[in-house]
């Protein structure tokens, strides 16, 4: 069984990575807890990202409009399209991400786990955490 990354009322379990796809994909699940989400939108340069809900109902902010996607639902989101996620809902939701070529792997979300659940995550250390590992945070305005 893949190994949790927990944090933020997140929890993630990676199916394939990078490392074992020769960086073609990567594809993990992703529960979300009542009023989780991302709370920074960004963007990716490198990859494209396709989302399909599996349980539960999780709302995407993509290019500024909202879409849900609820268990059998997708969506394609391109790279260079700014995007976030939360999850609205009084009931955890999961759904499966497929990221296109797989260059970002399970680490961008370890050190999120260890920088969050440290206690340390303030918004600079997760703006350079972010643009390290090809993820493009976004300021609202």
């Amino acid at each position: 069984m893949p190994t949790a990354i927990r944090f933020a009322g997140l929890e993630l379990r990676f199916l394939q990575d990078r490392h074992g796809t020769n960086d073609s994909l990567d594809v993990f699940t992703t529960t979300a807890q009542p009023g989780a989400g991302m709370p920074i939108p960004h963007y990716h340069e490198g990859w494209d990202e396709t989302v399909y809900g599996l349980s539960g109902t999780t709302t995407w902010t993509v290019d500024r409009r909202d879409v849900d996607v609820g268990v059998g639902a997708s969506i394609f989101i391109p790279r260079g399209v700014v995007h976030g996620f939360a999850n609205r809902t009084a009931d955890a939701a999961t759904f499966l991400s497929i990221l296109t070529p797989g260059v970002l792997g399970p680490e961008y979300f370890q050190e999120t786990a260890d920088l969050v659940n440290s206690g340390h995550a303030d918004p600079g250390a997760m703006r350079a955490l972010m643009l390290r590992h090809g993820l493009v945070p976004v300021t609202a305005g």
